[in-house]
């Protein structure tokens, strides 16, 4: 069966979430704000669930049209085919977005469209009442501009939830947004990579999981897996052919610092989690200290900035420390993600590049500096 397939993603990453779905080999890909639209069969539901490093969540769409009155949502809602997706005893609980739209009330866009879905499943099955005790499906009515868009969360819980994180400090980066970053900078397993202010070690373990070609999804569950129209042996194979696809030999230089103590011993447990802390060298160290033998190696880092570290003079001197260690290691490249705005001004050199991009609500900036190219070996 062939479904209409959605994509979530954050402002700024959705064409790094198209490009990875390009990669997986799915050819009619739309990127558009905040999602991308793509097609594919049930085994594909899960590949993209298990694949996906950079995408918040997979929806089936199973309707869109236009509605300004809560009649025509009503009806509209209640003519979509749901018994091809819901069997009898489904919990289907109905979430709702609207966004300049003449229908903006919440709570009445759910509670007319749960109504409209009981009514139709009610009368096709005969009964005055649904249990809601079998397999979950998550109902998401989003209305954009009076298109209203009805669609099935495939995922669950969010796809940055990888499984390995039993532990935050501070505020972690999101592990979406940590897989976006390094594919943004265009990381290869083959290139040293140093994070030097790591926190719990997030962007050196999706650099692991990346370079380990470990799918993102190996350890955790999904929603589809309980669902009648997604055949257990289908997503079984997906699962096998992803062990398959582990590159157990490919040499990895991968190092992650932090000055604090408690943060260290927390990376060092989630990369054991995650099945790649022998991947990675961590190291309790002051990036004030940072230094490197190896040559034309990535620096990829979130600073502390915000909740993080409060005080300005102190994220002022810590862009200082980061220019004179960083530009020492004159080969390398450098990304850092920060929300900073003045950070190219203190760390005294204008990036290469410069990406707005956002962590949950706060706006930060993905300053690029490229490094040289390294030699060409000769034949």
């Amino acid at each position: 069966m062939k479904f209409n397939l959605i994509a979530t993603a954050t402002f700024g990453i959705e064409a790094i979430v198209g490009r990875e779905l390009k990669s997986l080999g799915f050819e009619d890909v739309v990127v558009e704000n905040g999602r991308v639209l793509f097609t594919g069969n049930e085994r594909d539901i899960c590949r993209a669930n298990m694949w996906l490093r950079t995408a918040d969540r997979v929806f089936i769409q199973v309707a869109e049209f236009k509605a300004t009155t809560f009649e025509t949502l009503f009806n509209r809602v209640n003519e979509i085919p749901w018994e091809n997706y819901l069997p009898f005893d489904a919990e289907f609980p109905v979430n709702a977005k609207s966004v300049k739209s003449k229908l903006f009330s919440l709570s009445d866009i759910q509670s007319i469209s749960k109504k409209a879905i009981v009514k139709r499943l009610g009368t096709l099955y005969n009964k005055d009442w649904l249990p809601e005790t079998g397999a979950k499906y998550s109902i998401l009515v989003g209305i954009l501009k009076d298109t209203v868009t009805v669609s099935i969360d495939t995922s669950g819980v969010g796809l940055h939830k990888r499984g390995y994180r039993e532990q935050g400090h501070h505020a972690p980066l999101k592990e979406t947004l940590a897989a976006s970053l390094i594919n943004i900078s265009r990381w290869q397993g083959k290139i040293p990579l140093i994070d030097p202010m790591c926190g719990t070690g997030t962007i050196a373990i999706e650099a692991a999981l990346i370079g380990r070609n470990i799918a993102p999804g190996l350890n955790r569950k999904f929603d589809f897996e309980q669902w009648s129209i997604i055949p257990d042996d289908v997503f079984k194979a997906v699962k096998k052919e992803a062990y398959e696809k582990i590159d157990y030999d490919a040499p990895l230089h991968i190092e992650a610092y932090d000055k604090d103590p408690r943060a260290i011993k927390i990376a060092r447990e989630n990369a054991e989690i995650a099945g790649v802390e022998e991947d990675i060298h961590f190291q309790v160290r002051d990036v004030k200290d940072l230094s490197s033998s190896k040559k034309y190696g990535y620096i990829i880092t979130n600073p502390p900035y915000g909740e993080r570290l409060n005080e300005l003079e102190e994220v002022q001197e810590l862009t200082r420390v980061m220019s004179n260690r960083f530009e020492m290691l004159d080969t390398w490249s450098k990304y850092v993600f920060t929300a900073f705005e003045d950070f190219e001004k203190f760390y005294n050199k204008k990036s290469t590049k410069n990406r707005k991009l956002y962590n949950g609500k706060l706006k930060c900036y993905f300053y690029q500096y490229f490094g040289p190219r390294p030699p060409r070996k000769k034949d």
